[in-house]
């Protein structure tokens, strides 16, 4: 992840088997996760079964809140592209029971087609 990417608030791809030797603990029997994202402390997991959101807090990161999404809670999502003068991608993720979307912004080296081919493909089952 450049620093740039991570200043800005911009998530960068992380290798989904890094990601799973350090998250190993969340996933269930049989759980693969597909893509994983990192900013700056943060990180977002993509598995076949859910979207796990890693919210590392404080001044050292110690307290760290998983929050799981089950893919059948997602109403709806946005992928928004890098344009010419906004180099930044954006994801938005509408919940049941909740007006206001989960929102992720990538860097311009993150493929938004694949985030959006993986929320279509777990979304719909």
């Amino acid at each position: 992840m450049g620093l740039l990417d991570g200043i800005m608030g911009n998530a960068s791809r992380v290798d989904p088997a890094a990601a799973a030797k350090e998250f190993g603990r969340l996933l269930t029997q049989g759980e693969q996760i597909h893509a994983a994202y990192q900013l700056v402390r943060d990180s977002f997991l993509f598995t076949d079964r859910r979207l796990i959101l890693v919210d590392k807090q404080g001044m050292t990161g110690r307290k760290v809140e998983y929050h799981t999404i089950p893919y059948r809670s997602i109403t709806h999502f946005s992928v928004e592209t890098a344009g010419t003068f906004d180099l930044d991608a954006e994801l938005k993720i509408w919940l049941s029971g909740s007006a206001t979307p989960i929102q992720k912004q990538f860097g311009k080296g993150v493929d938004v087609y694949e985030v959006q081919a993986l929320l279509t493909t777990f979304v719909s089952r």
